[in-house]
């Protein structure tokens, strides 16, 4: 269960430090930041292809380089959230956007790397990430089966051993009819490792079903206010909504169980009483054949079970019955 900050700091420490410490109490196990500046992500140019143009984008019409001057979580600050963090026992790592972040990130001896889906085909950079020998959570939004063909081999052949891939949509918010959550057993089944979403829809219960799906690593976005002004904010999860998803995720996992059907310890106390007999419709005399309409089935269980009760027809009892007076197994 990992909270994403990215940029809902909005450019103050306090509020990031106040981040972390409102997901330590809504009992995710990660917080994950992010590291470049605005200059190593982007160009400072205001050409079209440089402005988000998506309609239902939340940055719509904002330019990259100033989407990103916003968003950037300072270097200087990253010892202090993962310190903050590890107070409260949980794990903290970031998604570095070069190879300057990734030694940055070494300096701090970060557990982990995350790669975001936008980074999934630069291949380089996996390269170098995974050349750390470090675990790394790799986001799919946009690839491709063939894509990401080459990513996880590019992972696994420079040094990664522990690979985890997130399936992701790559709107900001995303809607769950997006969202082709059967994909995650296809990955698990393809790529034969941990997989997960990155969940970019409002709301939990995507997040929700894709953990009974398989998912076993869920990425939310998390801020203090919704309705604080910043890149992030809108797409996000309040304290309340991520602990309530933690909460029915945990519910969901002791639901799953290990897929073999059989009478739970609770059921078993209540086989006898809830279950049926087979008891004499009518009142039957000792070497009476049994025929059809003979017997019926009432609770409660403990004797002739009515999967029997075919068996029984022709037989002939031996003794007397009154009606409703259970057979004698």
């Amino acid at each position: 269960m990992i909270a994403e900050m990215s940029g809902n700091h909005n450019q103050s420490l306090d509020r990031a430090l106040e981040i972390v410490d409102s997901v330590a109490k809504t009992g995710a196990q990660a917080l994950k930041i992010q590291t470049y500046t605005a200059e190593t992500m982007t160009i400072d140019i205001d050409r079209p292809e440089f402005v988000v143009n998506d309609e239902k984008s939340l940055w719509k019409g904002e330019s990259l380089f100033d989407l990103y001057k916003k968003a950037f979580t300072p270097w200087e600050w990253h010892q202090a959230i993962f310190e903050r963090a590890k107070t409260h026992g949980m794990l903290a790592f970031s998604t570095p956007f070069d190879n300057s972040a990734v030694d940055f990130l070494e300096t701090l001896d970060t557990p982990c790397y995350k790669i975001a889906s936008f980074e999934n085909t630069d291949i380089p950079l996996i390269k170098y990430v995974a050349s750390t020998g470090k675990p790394m959570i790799i986001s799919t939004g946009m690839a491709s089966f063939a894509e990401l063909d080459e990513t996880v081999e590019t992972a696994r052949t420079n040094g990664c051993r522990d690979l985890v891939l997130l399936k992701c949509t790559s709107t900001y918010p995303s809607t769950p009819d997006d969202s082709n959550i059967l994909s995650i057993p296809e990955m698990r089944k393809r790529y034969k490792c941990e997989v997960g979403l990155s969940d970019h829809t409002m709301g939990i219960g995507v997040a929700v079903a894709a953990v009974a799906l398989g998912a076993t690593v869920i990425e939310k976005h998390f801020t203090l206010d919704r309705t604080l002004p910043g890149p992030d904010h809108a797409a996000s999860l309040e304290s309340h909504e991520l602990r309530d998803m933690v909460a029915a995720i945990r519910d969901v996992e002791a639901a799953l169980g290990d897929g073999v059907k059989r009478p739970t310890a609770s059921e078993w106390k209540n086989r006898d009483a809830a279950r049926r007999s087979l008891v004499a419709a009518t009142p039957l005399r000792a070497g009476h054949p049994l025929r059809p309409g003979d017997l019926s089935a009432k609770r409660p269980g403990g004797g002739v079970s009515p999967m029997h009760y075919w068996d029984w027809l022709g037989r002939a009892v031996t003794r007397d019955y009154a009606v409703d007076e259970p057979l004698d197994p």
